[in-house]
């Protein structure tokens, strides 16, 4: 009877044990018991997609079940990040740009998610600085950083600034240079990048921030030329050319990112080893390689250091939307 006694404690105590661990958020012995689903709110081919794939083969290695990917496309990945904090399968995680993580919410109210609210951070995987870009000077005479903005404040409001759009990184980090730099340029938007370079080309602009492939590639064939890149120093993705910093623009650090989250609902326990896998996968050299063909300097972050990025940049880049009182819709 006392053997009986026992083992009906031990049962009940292993019971209580495993209640309190699902209570902190445990996973499931059997997870993943189905394929995985990356969700990127841009199209195949885009950048957001091309660094979820190449996430796709080994996660599903290392997890014994397939990885999809998933494009839900529109409103700037607005419509993808909501299906994700919205997923209760536990096995659904976003590959996301900043601004979905960040001031989403704050450039559009009616937003169905809250970044800061809604999401689980996993991993900030690579950073990249935009470059400050104007069109060759037609006597080819090179000018220094400072003699740029120099002839910018006395240009005010005769110059033309283009970006991707209302509310995009561009925008809000040009009128950020704006108040750092004194220059006072009149936004122009464009549907995309593509037609921001053109209109530099064309003399309808006399400055923007570009991607630094789009950017190196035309200042490389000699038709624009490079002011600096908007990363606190040097940027190894193009380490050619000086940082902001080094033109006089004291205290001006802006990057555009990418990152894996999951929904806030997901198990903690299946976070963390999501958010291993990711970021050691992440810290790879034969990844490294990969991200920076692509374009991307790798981090790997800790979910504590995503965080701390989101928290950092949605302070910044929403005191300019406030500010100005940016809205995109």
């Amino acid at each position: 009877m006392s053997r009986l006694v026992c083992r009906h404690s031990w049962l009940w105590l292993v019971a209580l044990a495993s209640a309190a661990c699902w209570a902190q958020g445990a996973a499931p012995a059997a997870w993943p018991n189905q394929p995985l689903k990356i969700i990127v709110g841009f199209p195949a081919g885009s950048s957001p997609d091309l660094t979820a794939r190449l996430f796709a083969e080994p996660l599903s290695k290392a997890l014994g079940q397939p990885v999809i990917v998933d494009n839900k496309v529109g409103a700037g990945g607005n419509i993808a990040a909501d299906a994700v904090a919205k997923a209760r399968d536990d096995h659904t995680i976003g590959l996301m740009i900043n601004g979905n993580l960040t001031i989403a919410k704050q450039l559009n109210p009616a937003l169905p998610y809250d970044p800061l609210q809604d999401f689980a951070p996993l991993s900030l995987i690579g950073t990249a600085p935009l470059v400050l870009t104007a069109p060759v000077d037609p006597s080819g005479v090179s000018v220094s950083a400072r003699d740029f903005f120099a002839a910018a404040r006395k240009g005010g409001d005769r110059w033309n600034y283009g970006t991707p759009g209302v509310g995009t990184v561009g925008h809000i980090g040009t009128e950020l240079l704006k108040s750092r730099s004194r220059i006072n340029p009149v936004h122009v938007p464009y549907p995309g990048y593509a037609q921001v370079a053109s209109a530099l080309l064309g003399g309808q602009l006399q400055m923007a921030l570009l991607p630094p492939a789009l950017a190196q590639a035309q200042v490389r064939a000699g038709k624009l030329r490079a002011i600096g890149v908007t990363s606190a120093g040097r940027s190894l993705l193009a380490p050619e050319l000086p940082s902001l910093a080094e033109a006089g623009i004291e205290d001006f650090q802006l990057e555009i990112w990418n990152a894996f989250a999951a929904p806030a609902s997901m198990p903690a326990a299946i976070r963390s080893r999501l958010a291993a896998l990711i970021g050691d996968l992440a810290r790879s050299q034969e990844m490294r390689d990969k991200l920076f063909q692509q374009g991307w300097q790798t981090v790997g972050s800790s979910p504590e250091g995503l965080a701390n990025r989101i928290q950092a940049d949605a302070r910044l880049l929403g005191g300019v939307i406030a500010a100005h009182r940016i809205e995109a819709r």
